[in-house]
């Protein structure tokens, strides 16, 4: 599987900020390789309807037939890349290429809002309890920065990846990284901030 599937097409984000699509394609790419019965299963949606996303998903590069593991009736399907990835600076020269960085934005929210949901803490340890939930800041940052911050981030993971491959107490995580200038409030102006 590779790393990162690098979009610069606005028409193709839009392809996997379905609600559905960008569901299924998160399982593929968590669960490994599944048929669409499998799947619409799992998303309480018909084999039909996950079929059909599953097709579109594949026609623009998103997943593939799983050629490793084949099942007589049914094609199964598997994630072609880790990660969707874009430039915002790219995509925001067309007003398409905006709505599709809000739409996938804001899909990604909704993906952390049910891992919230999904998480009770009485399922797990105590040193899980410690480990899991959600800190926010506000500092003042450069642009520069907080893309310093990103890729230093990105790097800490791919280690911490690599060092506990294996380890018997691992567990999938999710993981959120975001950051946004705030907006100010009205008659505020930028000058006065500095």
């Amino acid at each position: 599987m590779e790393e990162v599937f690098k979009i610069s097409d606005p028409r193709v984000l839009k392809v996997v900020a379905h609600p559905l699509r960008v569901r299924l394609l998160g399982l593929l790419r968590a669960d490994g390789s599944a048929t669409a019965s499998e799947l619409g299963r799992r998303v309480a949606e018909s084999s039909g309807s996950t079929s059909y996303h599953l097709r579109e998903l594949a026609k623009f590069g998103f997943i593939e037939e799983d050629p490793e593991r084949r099942d007589g009736r049914e094609r199964r399907w598997r994630a072609r890349h880790l990660y969707t990835s874009w430039d915002n600076d790219e995509m925001s020269a067309t007003p398409e290429g905006r709505e599709a960085v809000k739409i996938m934005q804001l899909r990604q929210v909704a993906v952390l809002e049910q891992a919230i949901q999904d998480h009770d803490v009485a399922d797990w340890p105590a040193e899980w309890l410690m480990a899991a939930g959600i800190s926010d800041h506000f500092v003042r940052l450069p642009a520069s920065a907080v893309h310093e911050l990103t890729d230093r981030v990105d790097d800490l993971l791919r280690e911490l990846t690599a060092r506990h491959a294996g380890a018997p107490d691992a567990e999938q995580v999710h993981i959120w990284l975001a950051g946004f200038p705030r907006v100010r409030p009205s008659g505020e102006n930028q000058e006065e901030n500095r």
